[in-house]
């Protein structure tokens, strides 16, 4: 099976290393993809937006022999939503990695502009719960290979229109079991109707913080394998 790997915010393929070679293991082809704009100034990537890092996924669907898994973590997930909505036919599961899937004209979040994109605030910025499985060790490791993202991308809403509610999906939630998220979701409004509105959805729990490609690379793969094998 190919398994398009789409990263959240300030990553590149890179950080899907150590998922990989597991994932060769069981016999899938993998492409993990930088999408386009990241680490690129303000003057090369102020015009890129979601619907760019969209549709170079669905470019990448495109090109493969058979159906897909697609896998989004974070702020991918709204991109491989989108890939999914306008190629339902060809993707035979979606996979996200601790995030929900995306209503309608939602953004993923506003971070702060500097120098016309959108940097890496560094991990101190984030929440305890999704950073504390990340050492002192595995920040310093990891810092280097965030990149800037271009400055639409995080406010920028994704578009969808039909077809995405019958691709059969995989959440696999840092901290969360079903009925943790689907009580969470209640709180979301439109969040909630999207989930509801997905004919296949299967949740599982990592046991990890936001970036377990980072701090639980076995465990990350052996779930997406397990999904890719549904």
């Amino acid at each position: 099976m190919d398994i398009i790997l789409v990263p959240g915010l300030w990553l590149e393929a890179s950080s899907w290393d150590d998922v990989v070679p597991a994932l060769e293991a069981a016999g899938h082809r993998p492409l993990a993809m930088t999408l386009p704009g990241v680490g690129e100034p303000a003057e090369r990537s102020s015009g890129i937006g979601m619907s760019d890092w969209v549709d170079a996924v669905v470019e990448k669907i495109d090109a493969a022999d058979g159906p897909v898994v697609l896998v989004g973590h974070s702020g991918g997930g709204n991109v491989v939503w989108g890939a999914a909505d306008a190629r339902p036919d060809r993707v035979a599961r979606v996979v996200f990695v601790d995030t929900v899937p995306p209503p309608p004209e939602s953004a993923i979040s506003e971070f702060e502009l500097v120098d016309g994109v959108v940097p890496f605030p560094g991990w101190d910025f984030f929440p305890d719960e999704d950073v504390f499985d990340l050492d002192a060790q595995t920040r310093a490791r990891t810092t280097p290979l965030t990149r800037s993202v271009p400055a639409r991308v995080p406010t920028d809403p994704v578009r969808l229109s039909d077809g995405r509610h019958r691709v059969p999906v995989t959440m696999l939630m840092g901290g969360m079991d079903q009925q943790q998220l689907e009580a969470e979701l209640d709180n979301w409004g439109s969040y909630a109707e999207e989930y509801r509105a997905i004919a296949d959805v299967t949740v599982e729990k990592i046991g990890s913080g936001h970036w377990p490609q980072f701090s639980q690379p076995e465990r990350l793969a052996a779930l997406i394998n397990d999904a890719a094998g549904q």
